[in-house]
């Protein structure tokens, strides 16, 4: 499999929002994959990687992405006046990546990214045939009751949830019952010990999540 930078296969000017790396597969199935980061990191976490490669050696192309706001700032997490175009982002890096994949699109990410990816999905439909969210941040740590589940009832994509039965931003009992509100398909992938980070588990959760992934998803 090769890695590449963005620059090398996409056309900025056409795509400005779009900086990561992509994945090729010696022997491609045909469908793509748009991972990115959570809010205070950035697209070359072990988990990201991992996953990237994982999918990758079962045939899919994967285009691991930085955020906009994360390419303007190294550092730090999201503003709350980013989430527009972080969305806008996200949707130009769809449209790259299908630009090489003439399959199925999936798209998600860790935390933030994978929310952002939910919501995007929620006002557009047809962008994605798929959703891998990784420690969706269900509410804030300790906030219960602030949770971010208003646009669930519009999500109509499939979504595989990965989360950890550690996670502060929301328990498995809490997740199952938020994903009542989604009318599409979904599963949760419950990951024992580990918490928001999912980091602990990296290795050996990754070919988890391809498993249950291949076996949820619609190909």
């Amino acid at each position: 499999m090769r890695e590449l930078e963005i620059e090398q296969f996409a056309d900025t000017t056409q795509f400005p929002e779009v900086r990561g790396f992509l994945h090729q597969p010696k022997t491609a199935n045909g469908c793509g994959l748009v991972l990115t980061h959570g809010a205070g990191s950035n697209c070359q976490t072990e988990l990201l990687r991992n996953l990237a490669e994982t999918f990758t050696g079962a045939g899919f192309a994967v285009l691991r992405v930085n955020l906009p706001y994360r390419q303007l700032r190294p550092t730090g997490p999201p503003r709350p006046g980013d989430a527009e175009s972080n969305r806008q982002g996200l949707e130009n890096a769809v449209a790259a990546l299908k630009k090489i994949s003439g399959g199925k699109i999936y798209v998600g990410g860790h935390s933030y990214g994978g929310r952002q990816f939910t919501m995007l999905c929620a006002a557009e439909p047809g962008l994605a045939d798929g959703l891998l969210l990784l420690s969706y941040p269900l509410h804030p740590p300790r906030k219960s009751d602030q949770l971010r589940t208003q646009h669930f009832a519009e999500l109509k994509t499939p979504a595989l949830f990965v989360h950890g039965s550690r996670d502060g931003f929301g328990s498995l009992g809490e997740m199952e019952a938020a994903l009542k509100l989604i009318p599409a398909k979904t599963k949760i992938l419950p990951v024992q010990g580990a918490g928001h980070e999912l980091s602990d588990k990296a290795g050996d959760l990754c070919e988890q999540v391809l498993s249950a992934f291949l076996q949820f998803m619609p190909r």
